[in-house]
């Protein structure tokens, strides 16, 4: 974990949803990736149907005490939200709060886990 001078926060961002079911996920992984590194800053923020927004996830990443936000999309592919809208808002983060760092980390995409996380919900299906 980074020291108190320096103090990087996770942004989970992903699209939002007018299920709730499906907005609980995040806040879910939230909680795995807290239980996983413990003390870490971690938020969720959705980019439409849902709160918080990316602003406010960004906004209590700072007012926890973040030096630095990694911004981790939580999307499966590189669409126009990922390639685009990401990178507008880590813009405008970056000049409301100058002395923070943000940056849009990858989406999750082709990673090579993909192909373990495939294999195993089809076999939760047999």
């Amino acid at each position: 974990m980074a020291s108190d001078s320096n103090r990087d926060a996770i942004l989970l961002i992903a699209h939002g949803s007018r299920r709730q079911q499906a907005n609980d996920d995040l806040f879910r992984l939230k909680e795995m990736v807290q239980e996983s590194r413990p003390g870490q800053i971690v938020e969720c923020s959705f980019l439409e149907l849902a709160e918080p927004t990316i602003p406010q996830g960004a906004e209590a990443c700072v007012a926890a005490g973040a030096d630095r936000v990694l911004m981790f999309p939580y999307f499966l592919s590189a669409g126009t939200h990922v390639a685009n809208d990401l990178t507008e808002f880590r813009d405008e983060f970056s000049q409301r709060w100058p002395d923070v760092e943000f940056k849009v980390c990858s989406h999750l995409g082709l990673h090579p886990l993909m192909v373990q996380i495939v294999f195993d919900r089809i076999a939760a299906a047999e």
